[in-house]
């Protein structure tokens, strides 16, 4: 009993150890690469029109029709959003060295043949809700079987991954540089070009083997373009003469012993600017070949609807649903991502991409919430605070000294504490100043007590961040001019699908002012009175009569839509709209975790929103759980500016078939499907194993094979792999026979959110209650690894089934968001008619 529970103790150890590497932190004392090298954040001003006096993005977003033509700020503004990059190239080439061989921008850059997946569809595309049935085969393999074996490269990024192809490239037909399958630039007179790469003009920071090296260059400070639209390329400073020669393009490509090492040095790191995951295709003005846009046909504000993260960030599909990195992945149905991916919270809750509409009528809605602000909070910069905004009515929305009038942006409402501080923490959470962001937290497995990343020390330390504050203002100023609508009626063959039956819609204006109106639109009474707060003579109650007189009188006015943001983007009690409850209950916003400083008092001060009902994902049995208050539980109502555009619904892309073509027609088929599961909610999916046994849709995302946590061998420390053979005798449930770290294996039909919410740490700061928590915990960990001890050789799934049964229980019991069902929740409008939901349905088309 003893050697059983030491091992059971050496086998935690060793897991913690591998997955956490926790280190002494020197948080506030680093420096970013850039300080550390002598450059001043004055060193990268925002750059605008090229030394033509030309913008190089000018046929974007509308500005083909010659609707839009921007200032210099402005221009600005969108160079910051598609083309910098803020030093993050360093914090993406530590992703793909710390994600056991899951993750590489490089590689998804790459057009090498011999990378790719199998499908018995003819036309390559892999479209559905992935099923990996032959995801275990090779080229060889797979054309054995007569089926379709397809290369992943630039002709398919579309298809496959839903990533926008930079225009003006051409995929690799043979190795470039380094043995690099990169896309080539054309150069034609359509092609100028790229201005932002030149070094000249914009010097980039040189250290390490950046101009020292052969074949290194310093290059430009915003990178050399990648061929995919927010992906730009730099040299490695790394990559010295000892790198060079180790380096081996064939073996990266093909070779597991040498790409799956921690240490591997490659010729370029990737930066990845806010485009990568906001730039779409045009819905008013799809290219004629998505594989191979133009400028014109892409627009900067409705976020990346048809990103897959799974492939993404699981480079190769070959056995990939044998990872349960996969299987959490693959959980963000596609448009849809984990924010908080990277600074865990333990609590898997993808959401859509925002979309940028009406930023000033959404501005001026956030007048009518006032957020304090404290502490560090009170450092985040205002419209005031610069000249090009200090303008009325942006220099309104700050009253000295610590109260801002604001939207809520981000899905929970976390983001509070004005439209420019929220800009800038979004830099920060794609790799901004990751030398010190990366101090604060166990990056994607947790397990450390995270800490905020403070203003202060991002304003002494990082120049990276200092150049970036100084271009979110312009950027502010681009949206304000260029996040418009699209509307199907623009788009080809968009009338099509429009009524005109006049009393219809009319009709769906009356239906949508009596059921939606209160939450989803920014005009409003001005003199309402709002429930709960004391009311006087003439002012229009909340949902009274009167309101209601009101709203019918207004959406029939013939302006109703213009300038309006279709939402109110106040905070509502998750227990009011009834969705799943893991993105409301998000913590990165919460008092003294990484966000602190971009969070407003007013969000952590909330209340708790009360009890909520759940149920077991095996049996469907119900149970009551209490979330945490300090600003959890509440969601905003999204906005329905261009729904026709943007299905599937919900804030996870949960309600209706996703359909990944980004044509007029394709969209529309998922609108259609999709609009009438959230207005017939009994057509929303069901899970199959407790299907009708809970109330409602029942939609479980589970594992779809058998799959293990694999970390393999070359991402496991060299003083650990000294006892790779004694690890491998006496646990051999934790390594495999190449002494891969190795946990599991999961049943195929696991809830992903049963493992991936397991809460590592206690919330609460008193030590008793640490030492509870650690003591549950331990407990359930220790029949965790009794389990897969005693699991039979070669277990059949049905025999794992059983042999993890019994512990589901105690996984909810340490969850931290035991809530699997993620299609319910907004049922408004479903008591309507047949009629009036139809109608409906013809004025959001209208959006």
């Amino acid at each position: 009993m003893i050697l059983k529970n030491a091992l059971a103790w050496l086998a935690i150890g060793v897991t913690y150890l591998i997955l956490c590497g926790c280190s002494d932190s020197q948080i506030g004392k680093v420096q970013d690469e850039a300080m550390a090298h002598g450059r001043a954040g004055t060193s990268f001003p925002g750059a605008g029109s090229d030394k033509n006096g030309k913008d190089y993005l000018a046929d974007m977003d509308y500005g083909y029709r010659g609707d839009v033509k921007l200032t210099e700020d402005e221009i600005r503004g969108r160079v910051n959003w598609i083309i910098w990059t803020f030093g993050n190239d360093r914090f993406w080439d530590y992703m793909s060295n710390h994600t056991y061989g899951v993750f590489d921008l490089l590689k998804i850059l790459s057009s090498y043949p011999e990378t790719g997946y199998c499908t018995e569809d003819k036309t390559g595309w892999n479209k559905g809700n992935y099923d990996g049935k032959y995801d275990g085969l090779d080229r060889a393999g797979c054309e054995s079987k007569g089926l379709t074996w397809v290369p992943l490269s630039r002709d398919n990024r579309w298809k496959y991954y839903g990533l926008i192809n930079e225009p003006c490239f051409q995929k690799a037909t043979e190795p470039g540089k380094w043995g690099l399958w990169l896309d080539k630039r054309i150069t034609s007179p359509e092609c100028p070009p790229d201005p932002y790469a030149d070094a000249n003009a914009y010097p980039g920071v040189k250290f390490g083997a950046r101009g020292v090296a052969k074949d290194v260059p310093v290059g430009s400070y915003y990178g050399d373009p990648s061929g995919i639209v927010g992906l730009r390329i730099f040299p490695n400073p790394a990559f010295d003469e000892e790198a060079q020669r180790k380096w081996d393009p064939k073996r990266y490509y093909s070779d597991e012993k040498y790409y799956l090492d921690q240490n591997l040095v490659r010729p370029y790191r990737v930066g990845m600017s806010c485009g990568f995951c906001h730039v779409g295709p045009n819905p008013s003005n799809p290219p004629a070949d998505f594989e191979n846009p133009k400028w014109a046909n892409l627009n900067s504000n409705p976020g990346a609807q048809y990103f897959w993260i799974d492939r993404i960030f699981v480079w190769n599909p070959k056995d990939v649903q044998k990872n349960f990195i996969f299987q959490l992945l693959h959980t963000s149905l596609p448009g849809a991502l984990d924010t908080s991916f990277v600074s865990t919270d333990n609590i898997n809750n993808p959401r859509t991409m925002n979309a940028v509409y009406n930023v000033m009528s959404r501005a001026m809605e956030g007048a009518s919430y006032k957020e304090k602000l404290a502490g560090g909070g009170l450092l985040n910069k205002q419209f005031n605070d610069f000249p090009q905004t200090n303008i009325k009515p942006l220099s309104d929305l700050f009253v000295p000294p610590d109260t801002v009038l604001t939207p809520h942006v981000l899905k929970d409402g976390a983001d509070s504490v004005g439209i420019l501080g929220a800009l800038n923490r979004v830099f920060i959470n794609i790799g901004l100043f990751s030398e010190e962001w990366l101090l604060h937290f166990n990056a994607l497995v947790g397990g450390k007590e995270i800490s905020p990343i403070r203003i202060a020390d991002l304003d002494k330390n990082s120049s990276y961040w200092q150049a970036t504050v100084q271009q979110t203002p312009d950027l502010a100023l681009f949206f304000l001019k260029t996040a418009q609508p699209d509307k199907l009626k623009d788009a080809p063959g968009g009338a099509a699908y429009l009524t005109t039956d006049q009393g219809k819609l009319d009709r769906g204006k009356i239906v949508f002012a009596e059921n939606c109106a209160r939450c989803h639109s920014s005009k409003q009474p001005t003199n309402m009175c709002k429930l709960g707060e004391p009311c006087t003579s003439g002012q229009i109650i909340e949902n009274s009569g009167a309101y209601f007189d009101w709203m019918r009188t207004e959406v029939m006015k013939p302006d109703f839509l213009d300038g309006n943001f279709l939402s109110t983007d106040q905070r509502l009690p998750m227990t009011d709209i009834g969705i799943n409850a893991c993105s409301p209950l998000a913590t990165n916003g919460i008092r003294d975790n990484i966000w602190d400083n971009f969070t407003s008092e007013t969000y952590k001060t909330l209340p708790p929103v009360g009890d909520i009902t759940l149920y077991d994902p095996v049996n469907g049995k119900p149970y009551q759980y209490t979330p945490a208050g300090g600003g959890r539980g509440y969601v905003r109502p999204a906005s329905l500016i261009s729904v026709w555009s943007s299905a599937p619904f919900l804030q996870n892309n949960a309600v209706g078939p996703f359909n990944g073509y980004g044509t007029v027609e394709g969209r529309m088929e998922s609108f259609n499907a999709s609009i009438q599961q959230m207005l017939w909610p009994e057509r929303r999916r069901k899970d199959p194993l407790i299907g009708d046994k809970v109330p409602g849709p029942s939609y479980i995302q589970r594992t779809t094979a058998i799959s293990w946590l694999r970390v393999p061998t070359g991402y496991l420390p060299p003083e650990l792999m000294d006892w790779g053979p004694w690890l491998h005798h006496f646990v051999p449930w934790l390594f495999n026979a190449d002494y891969d770290l190795e946990i599991g294996p999961i049943p195929a039909g696991t809830p992903v959110s049963l493992l991936s919410n397991i809460q590592i740490l206690a919330e609460s700061p008193n030590l008793d209650d640490k030492k509870a928590h650690f003591k549950k915990l331990k407990a359930v960990l220790l029949k965790v690894i009794d389990t897969l001890k005693n699991l039979p050789p070669n277990a059949t799934n049905d025999q794992l089934i059983q042999a993890w049964r019994p512990l589901v229980p105690d996984l909810i019991a340490v969850s931290k968001c035991p809530d699997f069902i993620i299609n319910k929740g907004h049922y408004f409008g479903s008591n309507l008619s047949d009629d009036d939901k139809n109608a409906l349905i013809e004025f959001l088309k209208t959006f």
